[in-house]
């Protein structure tokens, strides 16, 4: 009796240890900032604040220095997905924003589905979910791991942003409506915005801010780092230059608050809001909040890397990362939570800045292209609507059933609009995707294209621009997108629970954040994942 007695003390006592070994942090924290080079974090070091988020994160976390995209196209939809299912886009099947579907023959947006309904609008903003992404992501496979006990939910301006990263189990993924400034959901999650919501959207934050204009956070004189303003190739939605008034905008222009760091504000302040009333680590199970900032994407477009207002930018968000880190202190718990930063792409500088230090760039307008290349086949073979659409970013799309109704020889267009496009200024490579293993092309680059291609929703011809050659743009701005250093070379920052402090030299990368959340938490890594754990970043 004493032996059984003594056993089952023995094994409660294991028992116990083991559950007290398997620790896990109260709340996951995943930031992507919309748009941020990797030199981001050291352009603008010396200005960022000692209790901001940036010097914190660095001095308080651990740096992973050369983390990179590993697969083309370097945007938005592909990096947020890339991020939470540890995988590319030739597995999740997010190829672009947009991609022509060559099974419903149509351009496709990323999230969009006609089966829900908008909750927190009338208009059609609120028509999306995660349907189209076909893996789980990390945030799915907490959910599984807890019985769905964790809950989930996702933030941006962007619906891309805040659905993509959350998956397909979350709680609730919640984005802005640029004709309402209101956060707005859809049918998928909910049946009606909870009164937190609506308390939230009641206040017309946005208008308070359009109050408030946008005015250099220091005297523009001491904007070292940045271009004098007013140049001509930069887009000038707001005005010609600092200080920009925004009062003419309040109750009818929501959607200028993109392109202002107010956005980035509107966000932390609804992402405080969705921690406290949405309840996020305050009880056995691990929750998980997906926060996407948006508008640093709009600035980097609009104005560039080199303008004071993309250091204006930085420098104020700077301050937000540091208020949210100071809020989840009090609310969470110092060391009670994870949190990583990353970004889902970076950007060129605008092709006009560059000409005026010497720095080889140029335009390549997609678009003309395509009309050049129909007008060319028609001279050639009689028929004008070949290509039906640049919709993949730096891909052209071929109209079959125009082809096989004039018993056309598919792969011999092919060849003749890719020698035509081979002549074309700024045009480095043109091939067909699905013939890429016999391309000679650098062994990573070609991997990159390879790991971008899901061929149901790609195009058929992929172009390579000569590097710094951008799209055109009839405005001026930049873009991203492409498999160059300054696109595809991002931040990775961690810190919290579970994380060093430290710092990695070793390539590494954006497929790697989910798989290292995974061994973090000890659950499954997403259903597509093809990344590695970084064991560095673990305590």
């Amino acid at each position: 009796m004493k032996k059984t007695i003594s056993f089952i003390i023995a094994f409660i006592i294991t028992l116990s240890s083991f559950t007290q070994d398997l620790q896990r942090p109260k709340l996951v924290v995943g930031i992507v900032i919309d748009q941020m080079r990797w030199d981001y974090l050291y352009r603008y070091y010396d200005r960022y604040a000692t209790n901001g988020g940036f010097k914190r994160l660095l001095s308080q976390g651990f740096s992973c220095e050369n983390t990179m995209i590993p697969y083309t196209p370097s945007l938005t939809a592909c990096g947020h997905t890339s991020i939470y299912t540890g995988s590319v886009p030739a597995i999740t099947g997010i190829t672009d924003n947009i991609w022509w579907d060559k099974e419903q023959n149509r351009s496709v947006y990323c999230t969009e589905d006609n089966s829900v309904k908008s909750i927190g609008s009338t208009d059609a903003a609120g028509q999306m979910s995660p349907r189209n992404l076909l893996v789980t992501t990390i945030c799915d496979e907490l959910r599984l791991a807890t019985n769905f006990r964790s809950k989930v939910i996702g933030i941006a301006l962007k619906d891309r942003g805040a659905i993509l990263p959350a998956g397909h189990s979350a709680d609730a993924a919640y984005w802005y409506d640029n004709a309402t400034g209101d956060w707005i959901t859809s049918s998928y999650y909910m049946k009606e915005l909870p009164k937190w919501v609506k308390n939230f959207n009641e206040q017309k934050l946005v208008d308070k801010y359009f109050q408030q204009g946008w005015n250099t956070l220091y005297p523009a004189n001491t904007y070292v780092q940045s271009d004098e303003q007013n140049k001509p190739y930069t887009s000038k939605p707001l005005g010609a230059a600092f200080p920009y008034d925004l009062k003419k905008f309040t109750g009818k222009n929501y959607d200028i608050i993109d392109v202002t760091p107010y956005g980035n504000t509107l966000t932390v302040e609804f992402a405080k809001a969705a921690i406290v009333y949405g309840e996020l680590g305050v009880d056995d199970y691990t929750d998980f909040l997906t926060i996407s900032f948006s508008s640093p994407d709009y600035i980097g477009h609009t104005f560039g890397p080199n303008s004071i207002e993309e250091e204006d930018n930085y420098l104020r968000l700077d301050k937000e990362l540091g208020d949210l880190l100071d809020f989840l202190d009090t609310k969470v718990g110092k060391d009670q939570y994870t949190l990583f930063l990353a970004a889902d792409h970076g950007v060129s500088h605008v092709p006009g800045f560059l000409k005026e230090h010497n720095i080889p760039t140029g335009n390549f307008d997609m678009t003309a292209a395509a009309n050049a290349m129909n007008n060319f086949m028609n001279s050639k073979y009689g028929i004008s609507n070949i290509v039906v659409g640049s919709f993949n970013y730096y891909q052209f799309t071929l109209n079959y059933q125009a082809i096989d109704s004039a018993k056309l020889n598919a792969d011999e267009i092919k060849k003749d609009l890719i020698g035509y496009l081979l002549k074309q200024p700024g045009v480095a490579k043109a091939f067909a995707p699905d013939k890429l293993l016999e391309i000679p092309l650098n062994a990573r680059i070609k991997d990159m294209f390879i790991n971008g291609y899901y061929p149901k929703r790609c195009g058929d011809i992929q172009v390579i621009l000569d590097p710094q050659w951008l799209p055109g743009f009839s405005n001026g701005g930049t873009t991203h997108g492409m498999w160059n250093p300054y696109d595809a070379h991002i931040p990775l920052l961690w810190y919290g629970w579970g994380i060093k402090q430290g710092k990695l030299n070793r390539e590494t990368y954006m497929t790697d954040i989910a798989p290292t959340v995974a061994a973090l938490l000890h659950i499954q890594m997403p259903s597509g994942c093809i990344g590695k754990v970084i064991p560095e970043v673990m305590k």
